[in-house]
């Protein structure tokens, strides 16, 4: 069963981005010897991180894709995505462009669901020193973006994770223990949805 996690480049003042710390992180540590984990950066560039995962859906369909990316305002919070946006996306990204009309995929539905219920998910895990919480708004820049992409291409087998900043108490290594607590129980969701 291949699993793909990508995580995010440098942009603005974030020099290491913790997202692509805690997926190297999670790859160190595996998720058992079903799953065959594999990871890429992306960068905070719109149609690169599109084009990417379209990509990685056409050429290695894998069971589920996570993305993970940095959430500036989450000081010490995990947020769950449920869903992504088609539009409104008029940021600039690290190159200073945005998407033709602010969209990802023309004529695409307006919003996507993960097949993962993060909800369920939400409320069956927790992971000590670290508050996790739901959102249905994973808010309209490339995190958003990548994550209505994938769950377009992957035909909603994608989950999107927002994590913090790296700080004293959020090492890499912490967020990588984390991730690998979450994704254990989603991939308990997918094999539920197998069976």
């Amino acid at each position: 069963h291949l699993s793909f996690f990508s995580g995010f480049g440098p942009f603005r003042q974030y020099l290491v981005n913790s997202s692509w710390e805690a997926v190297k992180e999670l790859s160190k540590r595996g998720l058992g010897k079903n799953i065959d984990l594999r990871i890429m950066q992306l960068p905070v560039v719109y149609q690169k991180a599109k084009e990417q995962v379209s990509m990685l859906w056409t050429t290695l369909q894998p069971l589920l894709t996570v993305h993970v990316g940095l959430a500036s305002s989450a000081k010490a919070l995990i947020i769950l995505e449920q869903c992504g946006k088609n539009k409104g996306y008029q940021e600039m990204d690290a190159c200073g462009f945005h998407p033709e009309g602010g969209c990802c995929v023309p004529d695409g539905p307006e919003k996507i669901e993960s097949t993962i219920n993060m909800k369920t998910l939400w409320k069956n895990i927790s992971v000590e020193g670290i508050d996790i919480i739901f959102s249905r708004d994973a808010g309209r820049y490339i995190c958003d973006y990548t994550y209505y992409a994938s769950l377009y291409y992957g035909n909603g087998r994608a989950a999107f994770i927002h994590v913090p900043p790296l700080s004293k108490s959020v090492t890499a290594d912490f967020l990588g223990k984390a991730l690998q607590t979450i994704i254990l129980e989603m991939l308990k969701q997918c094999g539920e949805e197998r069976e």
